[in-house]
C-alpha cells in the first residue's frame, strides 16, 4: 500500500514525518531517512489497528506527477 507523507524539520532540526490521510500518524527522526523508515513503521502499526478494531482501512493513493511551464 502507498500512502502520502509529509516531511519537515522542527526548530531543533529534528525530522517530522506525517501521514495526512491516517490522522494522528506522526514520527520522527534526526535524519531524514530516519524519519521515513520510522513513519513506516507508524503506518503499519496503524493499519494493523484499524483491522484489530474492525475499522475500515483506508485505501492507499496513487499519485501522478505534472509538471507546468510558467512563462
Amino acid at each position: 500500500m502507498k500512502y502520502r507523507i509529509v516531511i519537515g524539520q522542527d526548530e531543533d532540526g529534528i525530522f517530522i514525518a506525517e501521514c495526512p490521510s491516517l490522522p494522528g500518524c506522526i514520527s520522527q527522526g534526526k535524519t531524514r531517512r530516519e524519519a521515513l523508515q520510522n513513519i513506516q513503521d507508524a503506518i503499519k502499526g496503524y493499519l494493523e489497528s484499524l483491522k484489530k478494531h474492525n475499522e475500515p482501512v483506508l485505501p492507499s493513493i496513487e499519485e501522478e506527477i505534472v509538471e507546468v511551464a510558467i512563462e
